[in-house]
């Protein structure tokens, strides 16, 4: 299975919410879909924040121990052919 587009890494889990917190490579787009590095969905983009020259994504998950993402490299869920 191919990648998607890289969208960033996984820097921490946020308290407030449990969203995965990127430092995101790319524009992500609110609502796409997100992949780990194996094509496994892990959730969606929730939201996009910080400066516009190195933003932020938050990812809303339901996996089971989502710590275990931090440091991960994230992709879009639309395959590359």
């Amino acid at each position: 299975m191919k990648k998607g587009n890289r969208i960033g890494s996984v820097m921490h889990i946020s308290r407030a919410s449990g969203n995965l917190i990127l430092e995101s490579s790319r524009n992500a787009k609110i609502g796409e879909t997100v992949t780990d590095s194996k094509g496994k969905r892990v959730g969606v983009v929730f939201d996009v924040f910080g400066p516009v020259d190195s933003p932020y994504a938050s990812v809303r998950t339901r996996i089971k121990n989502p710590e275990r993402l931090i440091g991960a490299e994230l992709f879009s869920g639309q395959m590359k052919k």
